[in-house]
């Protein structure tokens, strides 16, 4: 079963004390840069959360950077799944979809 997606939200920061909002169970995950909507990053995952809060950035985890010098500012959502096999064929869908838009064929 496949639920719907959140609304956007920022991406927390380092050393803010912000928290990601996100399933800690099988789901789909998309990053994008806030300013110009363009992906970051893309993922369907066993542990939605968990792998939004080890997200790279460069060579360091995103948590693990001290000052927000030069770190993009990102938004992210999520859409929770029964399974990762539910999340794949969802993510498969999307970048279906995403590809067909892209050709002007949509």
């Amino acid at each position: 079963m496949i639920s719907t997606w959140s609304e956007w939200k920022r991406y927390p920061r380092a050393g803010r004390g912000e928290n990601i909002e996100a399933p800690i169970s099988p789901g789909i995950y998309e990053v994008r840069f806030a300013a110009s909507g363009a992906l970051h990053s893309f993922g369907a995952v066993d542990n939605v959360a968990q792998a939004l809060a080890l997200l790279q950035v460069g060579s360091k985890s995103w948590f693990g950077r001290r000052g927000s010098n030069g770190t993009p500012e990102l938004e992210y959502r999520t859409c929770a799944t029964s399974t990762k096999a539910d999340a794949k064929v969802a993510a498969e869908r999307m970048i279906g979809r995403r590809d067909t838009y892209m050709s002007g064929a949509a």
